[in-house]
């Protein structure tokens, strides 16, 4: 870049000054596009130092500019990778989404944090923009999830480039429920939880089963097994299972074998919001299959869990912990723990032995 270059934004500091203090409107955004103009033609070569240079005169014009001439910068800065990074934030958080829409969907500039406070904070109109992003965090997806409307929640599920945390795919398999646009493109999620899945399609009506049993071809490896099998493993079946749930049975196994699997372990599984771990040793102190834990785990209520936990001989501060676990990956509403509690306390031993011997029943019922 040579030195006429390097010099013109400061060369515009002495117009810019004349043109805020004395000029038109129609002279500032003149303005606007001349420095505009001479950032992207030479934004590949500007240094940090220059482009904060820029930085200060676009933020300088962004006060004394109309929503028109700042939604024109937006649309013109957005895809620019080097784009000053402050004035993409101003436009981000603008209220109006035709100024913050751009760079909402498109700029590089915004970071996780920036994107989680707008989401947080602005229109349905700003989380639509953010749904479209080319990539998009599970930590940024957890706040669409959580605040987005219909058309939000579907743009997000519906791009390729979001990720979805646990605690997101668990609030999309509650929201999907009776809609089933959603719950097809839920189930076609890649790296659903395996639990979740059976869930979802333990749940879903025929016409969603039937659109996921003709998507299998082209979704072989994102689909555990035959949707036509989806109901008898959301009952009993192991099922084909995930890598991370095979090492964590696996983890379950060897502590079992090893003598060292206890309540203090069990409790710690929980606290640390590990599914997987959990339901396995749950199933191992209650010697039951994984499979009748894990249905017995994701029933709406929290009876199963208790059942469990009284044939285990655990304490009431473990079941907590697990009942916990249950609600933080549900998304539903909070369990009454001191209901619970109680009911806990009056179970006897051999009335949840009775109803557990019910559900092995159930369990052999599908082979039989």
């Amino acid at each position: 870049m040579n030195s006429k270059s390097a010099t013109a934004p400061e060369s515009l500091l002495d117009e810019l000054q004349t043109t805020l203090a004395h000029g038109t409107v129609a002279r500032r955004v003149e303005t606007l596009r001349r420095v505009t103009d001479l950032f992207i033609n030479g934004s590949v070569d500007y240094s940090d130092e220059q482009i904060g240079l820029f930085d200060d005169v676009f933020q300088c014009l962004l006060d004394h500019i109309e929503s028109s001439a700042k939604a024109l910068l937006a649309n013109r800065l957005a895809p620019v990778d080097t784009a000053p990074p402050r004035t993409i934030r101003t436009l981000a958080f603008d209220d109006l989404i035709e100024v913050a829409g751009p760079v909402l969907a498109q700029s590089a500039r915004l970071d996780d944090d920036t994107l989680i406070e707008t989401a947080r904070s602005k229109s349905q109109a700003h989380l639509l923009a953010i749904s479209t992003r080319k990539a998009l965090s599970g930590a940024v997806t957890d706040v669409l999830v959580l605040r987005g409307n219909d058309e939000v929640i579907q743009s997000t599920v519906n791009n390729p480039g979001a990720e979805f945390t646990e605690r997101g795919f668990t609030r999309l398999v509650s929201r999907a429920e009776g809609d089933d646009n959603l719950s097809t493109c839920v189930g076609l999620r890649p790296n659903i939880p395996r639990h979740l899945y059976l869930k979802l399609v333990a749940k879903a009506s025929d016409t969603v089963r039937q659109r996921l049993e003709a998507a299998i071809p082209q979704q072989a490896k994102d689909i555990p097994t035959a949707v036509q099998e989806a109901t008898r493993r959301a009952r009993s079946a192991p099922g084909a299972v995930t890598r991370d749930t095979t090492i964590a049975h696996a983890l379950v196994k060897s502590l079992y074998e090893d003598g060292r699997l206890d309540e203090f372990q069990l409790a710690t599984f929980a606290e640390a919001g590990k599914f997987d771990e959990t339901n396995a040793s749950l199933a191992a102190l209650a010697n039951v299959t994984v499979g009748i834990a894990e249905n017995m785990m994701i029933e709406t209520r929290a009876e199963g869990v208790m059942i469990l936990a009284k044939v285990s001989g655990l304490s009431w501060s473990t079941v907590r912990a697990i009942i916990n676990l249950r609600d933080e990956i549900s998304g539903g509403e909070p369990t009454d723990l001191q209901t619970c509690k109680d009911t806990y306390e009056r179970l006897r031993p051999s009335t949840a032995q009775q109803v557990l011997r019910f559900h092995r029943m159930q369990q052999s019922a599908p082979a039989a």
